[in-house]
């Protein structure tokens, strides 16, 4: 598994657990990155995903939801809620990341995560934001 891929896969883990658990991701991550060298510990690009997911919360949500036709935020299965934010936030605000590859990342981690229909939701959705992206970053 490509480094990247295995700390998208740590990203996904900290945002479930956050959310599951009803704790704060920032204080979750905080943790996460004073235990280095320990199994616990995240990879730098980990700790990109979550805090970039952090930083644009509000607006990714409301992207998701405005196009998540017939689905709120709310009623989308966790583990695709938070491959969704990720790979909003990678799409959107990171330029090293080809938005391909995004979506491509999204929809393996759902397709082996998740539901049977999550990886056409994720790639569905993921893909409306892509088309939207020139608007959307306006």
């Amino acid at each position: 598994m490509a480094a990247r891929t295995k700390a998208r896969k740590r990203a996904l883990d900290v945002l479930f657990e956050a959310e599951q658990r009803g704790l704060d991701v920032a204080e979750l991550l905080a943790r996460r990155v004073v235990e280095p060298g320990t199994e616990a510990s995240l990879p730098q690009y980990s700790v990109d995903l979550v805090e970039g997911v952090l930083a644009k919360a509000e607006r990714i949500d409301e992207l998701l939801a405005t196009h998540a036709h017939g689905w709120t935020v709310a009623r989308m299965p966790a583990v695709d809620r938070a491959l969704l934010r990720i790979g909003t936030w990678e799409i959107l605000w990171n330029d090293d990341v080809p938005d391909a590859v995004a979506i491509d990342e999204a929809v393996s981690l759902a397709r082996e995560l998740s539901t049977d229909e999550s990886p056409a939701f994720v790639n569905g959705l993921l893909g409306r934001i892509v088309v939207l992206k020139p608007t959307l970053l306006a």
